[in-house]
């Protein structure tokens, strides 16, 4: 057991956040069977909320690419992942869904909750939940009382099981459901503790530049969808700002073609698209404006026909860092509008060398050293030692940073103009420096200055769970100094 690597993972982590961790392995809440409160709100939503892309078809459900029969609640062969999806219940509101289908699904999965150990964790629960209601709002005839009983036990659950030991964004799930559900059946104690729950992490998890602190443009957009489903059913005006924020990052974190760049943990398929998200947002009668990047650590450079994402941040939820990757001075580059340099993207959760890889500097287009990551990614979600990065210039052309990931400080210089995009490295020693490229980029675009060696082989990339396409790559070996310039 690595003793040091385990003291620099959890000496960040948060009081509160280690007392849960260790009251959870004691405390396991059960569920119990509630009755419903007497009066069910009869919220009627602003709007249609967005509909969920196919994934049900007859009895076989598809997540992450991979298909299978259902088989039960708890079927975990396919990972964990595809087994929560499964328990969230995302899909009763998939497109072309029949409101008879959907009500045979809610009185299986209410037959057999007893057994269902992955249904009953706490995040499946919040998702769950905040999905039936939307249901029960769109199709208030089919809120049985049975159904309502069951969904206010697994709210009463929850309310137990509060993601204390996480944070992040699974508390934020806990909040944004536990303040629907509230609303739905009007109680007032719920009430109380959802609407503090939730704006105090919202405070928290917001920053100014409104990203999540998470830094996964991925996660920022499944959870500015929740927001905006929690204030379909709500209207609190409280969320009125922290909408208007996370839209206006989402603005300025997308391309010229409205995607935004594969950084930390994101992947296609999985959150709603920001055009979706965009739309949504206007139904509900909400403006914003684009905000400038600055605290979430990113920043856009851009010419006539080149715009790049360059990554000059630190690992900003320093408690939760279970979606960040080792990739500190990391970019995208496309050219003319088609992708150019890319990420190699994530294509699972499971704790397995591929994650491992996919989190690493090398799977990144940044600079390792002695084959060493800048910051250390381990056990799947987990960081022990991680690099400082500092600005030392920022402007719209020309971006420095220096980050002290390696046993000697290392600095990046961006630079963009008009007749390309230009990459220096500086380093004290012996380095190398990896570029991902698209399967069809011109490696003769890329001109490299002062390497000692250059290798070249074809590598994974995956820009969705469980699917590979190919990618380029040059790892390019120097000492003390590299340039490079894609025109």
């Amino acid at each position: 057991m690595n003793f040091e690597r385990i003291w620099s993972t959890i000496k960040h982590l948060r009081g509160k956040q280690f007392l849960f961790q260790v009251l959870y392995r004691v405390y396991r809440p059960k569920y119990k069977d509630y009755t419903a409160p007497g009066i069910v709100s009869h919220i009627i939503l602003k709007t249609e909320p967005i509909a969920r892309d196919k994934c049900l078809y007859n009895q076989s459900f598809t997540f992450l690419n991979r298909s299978h029969p259902f088989t039960g609640w708890n079927f975990t062969d396919n990972g964990m992942l595809w087994a929560y999806n499964q328990n969230y219940f995302d899909w009763i509101n998939q497109k072309e869904f029949s409101q008879k289908e959907a009500c045979q699904w809610i009185d299986q999965f209410i037959m057999e909750l007893p057994e269902n150990k992955v249904g009953l964790d706490p995040y499946p629960i919040a998702l769950r939940c905040v999905n039936w209601v939307k249901f029960f709002c769109s199709h208030p005839e089919t809120a049985t009382k049975p159904r309502l009983d069951s969904l206010w036990s697994q709210y009463k659950l929850l309310e137990r099981k509060l993601e204390y030991h996480l944070l992040g964004n699974h508390l934020l799930e806990d909040a944004f459901s536990l303040t629907v559900g509230a609303y739905y059946f009007d109680d007032e104690h719920m009430r109380r503790k959802g609407i503090k729950l939730l704006l105090r992490e919202l405070k928290e998890q917001i920053l100014p530049d409104g990203a999540h602190y998470e830094q996964s443009p991925m996660y920022h957009c499944i959870l500015l969808d929740r927001l905006l489903d929690t204030y379909n059913v709500t209207k609190l005006e409280e969320l009125i700002p922290y909408t208007q924020r996370m839209l206006g990052h989402l603005e300025s974190i997308c391309y010229n073609d409205d995607t935004w760049p594969f950084f930390g943990d994101a992947a296609l398929g999985i959150a709603p698209t920001p055009q979706d998200i965009k739309d949504y947002a206007r139904r509900l009668g909400l403006s914003w404006e684009a905000l400038p990047l600055k605290e979430c650590g990113y920043r856009k450079m851009h010419s006539k026909r080149m715009e790049s994402f360059v990554d000059v941040g630190s690992i900003t939820a320093s408690y939760q860092p279970g979606h960040s990757h080792a990739d500190t001075g990391n970019y995208e580059l496309r050219v003319d509008g088609k992708p150019f340099i890319i990420e190699t993207g994530i294509s699972t959760y499971d704790k397995t060398p591929r994650r491992q890889y996919e989190r690493s500097t090398a799977a990144h287009n940044c600079v390792s050293v002695n084959g060493q990551d800048s910051s250390e990614v381990w056990g799947g979600f987990r960081v022990g030692n991680r690099c400082k990065a500092t600005i030392q210039r920022d402007t719209p052309t020309e971006i420095t940073i220096m980050h002290n990931g390696f046993s000697k400080s290392y600095a990046r210089t961006f630079k963009m103009t008009e007749e390309g995009f230009h990459v220096e490295d500086y380093y004290d020693g012996d380095a190398i420096s990896y570029i991902h490229l698209s399967e069809d980029a011109d490696k003769r675009r890329v001109v490299i200055e002062e390497a000692t060696s250059i290798e070249e082989f074809t590598e994974k990339a995956s820009i969705e769970y469980n699917r590979f396409i190919p990618c380029q790559v040059l790892k390019i070996h120097f000492n003390g100094h590299l340039a490079y310039r894609i025109h």
